[in-house]
């Protein structure tokens, strides 16, 4: 079957054309607004900035000024009733379907623009072109695409309007805090959509991504994909793109055995990997091993008990501060790897505390940790001696 238009395609080439039309939609929000331009993780060329600056305009109606200001606001007020989109706040279903809503409504509010926008594009043609018109792009993309593709031309931009506001406002600011899997306890309900960030750029890779929000990279597992990085790489190895940061795990020194000064500094900076480290090599087995004596479905307790103890008990709710509460009166040593945990996220919670004082609380937290007789937490305590701060 032949359409109408210039280009006069088939109708498996226009899927080929809509495919690649949105993915570059994609890598323009992923790469330059949320990782360059929100975060601050890269620079980019002058060139390649303002052509993505451009598609964005031409594609979606979208400033980078006012895409930027709400998604600094998310990040600053996370998951409360001043995040723009938290499905925790607002429901799944209103952030899922009316995510493109929810922005408009951001955007209007001037105070949100001057507060979170700075740093952000505001030359001669933001201000005289594609922010007092940004409807003017997309009718200007619908008439291209008419003159291309003829009348299945409308469906191409029909698609193109809503993948963005679907995707991006709806399944990552919406999925991406209510359902999914998560390497990291970030202070938050972000989550892993999936382990292979390739529909929505990496920005699947969500929890990594509030875990560490001024990461160029969003995978983190070695098992984990993010194609947003991959073009990333590709743009600097053409000059187009510097990374400035990227997440690093802690360095080791296994000659190191003493707790220093370097070793509040890695404790502090990797703190979220060192989290994670604790849920893996600490509550993980003693959890299993707890509970897993004569219980036949003590592996369904013991990945349940993983998930309470991981949690922040302020983002719980009843029901499952009950269950922590009945899991740690059952179990004294897991009430002291539940306790142990806590007093090590206090750690990073004096970062207004003298270097010496910092020094003091971790070091009195390993001596503690060695002499409580649970293996598992003392290998850890042992092992914590070794980290040093790595450059990212």
């Amino acid at each position: 079957m032949i359409t109408d238009g210039l280009l006069n395609l088939t109708v498996w080439q226009l899927v080929l054309v809509v495919l690649g039309l949105t993915h570059v939609t994609i890598v323009a929000v992923t790469v330059y607004l949320h990782r360059c331009q929100a975060h601050r993780a890269l620079d980019m060329h002058p060139v390649l900035a303002h052509f993505f600056r451009f598609w964005l305009w031409l594609t979606t109606g979208m400033v980078t000024r006012e895409w930027v200001a709400v998604h600094r606001r998310h990040h600053a007020r996370c998951e409360t009733a001043e995040d723009p989109h938290s499905p925790q706040v607002l429901g799944l279903r209103k952030v899922l379907w009316e995510g493109a809503e929810l922005y408009r409504d951001a955007v209007k509010r001037s105070d949100l623009i001057e507060r979170y926008a700075h740093g952000t594009p505001n030359d001669w043609i933001d201000r005289r072109l594609y922010q007092p018109y940004s409807v003017f792009g997309v009718s200007l993309l619908l008439i291209i695409e008419f003159v291309l593709f003829g009348i299945p031309g409308i469906a191409v931009w029909a698609i193109q309007m809503v993948w963005i506001p679907f995707f991006a406002a709806g399944v990552i600011n919406g999925i991406g805090h209510f359902w999914g899997y998560r390497n990291f306890q970030s202070p938050d309900a972000a989550t892993n959509i999936s382990p292979w960030g390739i529909l929505i750029g990496g920005e699947e890779l969500h929890n990594n991504h509030h875990a560490f929000p001024s990461s160029a990279k969003l995978s983190s597992r070695w098992w984990e994909f993010d194609i947003g990085w991959m073009y990333i790489r590709l743009f600097s190895m053409l000059g187009l793109a510097r990374v400035r940061r990227v997440a690093c795990k802690p360095a080791v020194d296994l000659a190191k055995s003493a707790i220093d000064i370097e070793t509040v500094k890695a404790v502090i900076t990797h703190r979220m990997h060192i989290l994670a480290s604790y849920t893996r090599d600490v509550v993980k087995p003693v959890a299993a091993a707890e509970l897993c004596r004569s219980e036949r479905h003590c592996r369904r307790l013991a990945r349940q008990a993983r998930r309470l103890l991981m949690r922040e008990e302020a983002s719980m709710d009843e029901s499952s501060r009950n269950k922590l509460e009945s899991i740690l009166k059952n179990s004294q040593v897991l009430a002291t790897v539940h306790r142990s945990r806590k007093q090590l996220q206090q750690v990073w919670d004096r970062t207004a505390s003298s270097q010496e004082a910092l020094l003091a609380s971790l070091q009195q937290w390993c001596q503690e940790a060695e002499s409580s007789g649970i293996k598992a937490l003392q290998d850890f305590a042992r092992g914590l001696r070794s980290y040093y701060p790595a450059v990212g």
